[in-house]
């Protein structure tokens, strides 16, 4: 049943196309109703964090957090009309990583809605990381340039690196690029590029798995050089 939600996550198919004589499209949405239920994708997700933390270390002193647009043709709890694609239905998701990429977490909205209203939920989620850094720099782009967002990250006692509208700064300018990074490998999941699924919980419960699955390849690629253990892959990719 794990492997069949993989599937879905990967390759965006309908659960009809996926399901064979082992089980149907009801049984496939029913178990994962039932470990959405448990908090299983959550879990997972943590337990992904917490070994890399361990093992390589989250980079927390650098926080890079964005914005993005994907198609949501079946519409649903967090769809809206996208401005970037003629009104259709989009789904906006306001995305934080740490300093080299790792996903954190995310606030799903419709693709109406602006980035800089997300950023204080976004910002919240750094309450279920335990202890933080004294000194965090939040790293956002143009579309952040307000008063509103400096007193947000004054409140937090958080430090901001923001660009500044009408004036040119490449994205290697600071580390904004890895949240970009980042947001290329969850597009990669077919699933969230091209969103059909309606409820908001079943949406994070697939961004849970893609982010546990990307914490766990950066977890071996970065590891592969300092540690051993059994089943240790040839080369890091």
């Amino acid at each position: 049943m794990f492997d069949k939600l993989l599937q879905l996550l990967r390759f965006g198919c309908s659960y009809e196309a996926i399901a064979d004589t082992t089980c149907s499209a009801t049984t496939i949405r029913n178990r994962r109703d039932e470990w959405i239920a448990l908090g299983v994708f959550v879990q997972l997700k943590r337990v992904a964090l917490e070994s890399y933390d361990r093992v390589v270390g989250l980079v927390l002193d650098q926080i890079a957090i964005d914005g993005s647009i994907t198609k949501a043709p079946g519409g649903g709890e967090v769809a809206g009309r996208s401005p970037v694609d003629r009104g259709k239905q989009g789904l906006k998701r306001s995305g934080m990583t740490d300093g080299y990429g790792i996903p954190l977490g995310r606030v799903l909205a419709g693709a109406n809605r602006h980035d800089s209203p997300l950023l204080a939920p976004t910002l919240d989620l750094l309450d279920d990381l335990g202890p933080l850094p004294d000194v965090i720099t939040v790293h956002l782009d143009a579309g952040y340039d307000s008063d509103k967002t400096r007193t947000e990250l004054a409140a937090r006692n958080l430090h901001g690196r923001i660009a500044h509208k009408g004036e040119k700064a490449p994205i290697q300018a600071s580390q904004r690029w890895y949240v970009e990074r980042t947001r290329a490998w969850q597009n990669a999941f077919h699933r969230l590029a091209r969103c059909y699924e309606r409820r908001k919980t079943v949406v994070n419960a697939f961004f849970d798995l893609a982010d546990t699955i990307i914490t766990v390849r950066s977890l071996i690629r970065r590891a592969w050089t300092t540690q051993r253990w059994d089943k240790r892959p040839n080369h890091r990719r």
